[in-house]
């Protein structure tokens, strides 16, 4: 058993390979807006020498990706409004 909180296991996990918070839910065993919370979290507290990186949402049918807050899980594109929606992926990486 670990003694990591569930940021510091989001936060390993996405040194180790990008993830969906979607992914993330389900390896922690958390609900998806939970994760959310947590990786804003994570993104301002990232160690020196290290960068959050956010591959936004995009939709699958125009292309949209400009999406206003990248750590969320938008029900439609703003563009064309569907639903066919690419999920962000995280990661952290070393400068």
């Amino acid at each position: 058993m670990t003694d990591a909180t569930t940021r510091q296991r989001l936060a390993d996990r996405l040194r180790e390979a990008p993830a969906t918070a979607g992914q993330l839910a389900a390896a922690e065993e958390l609900p998806e807006s939970v994760v959310f919370d947590h990786l804003r979290h994570v993104a301002r507290s990232v160690g020196d020498g290290e960068q959050f990186l956010v591959a936004p949402p995009e939709c699958r049918d125009c292309g949209f990706d400009d999406f206003d807050d990248p750590i969320n899980d938008p029900s439609q594109c703003p563009d064309c409004r569907s639903g066919n929606l690419a999920s962000a992926r995280f990661r952290i990486d070393r400068d």
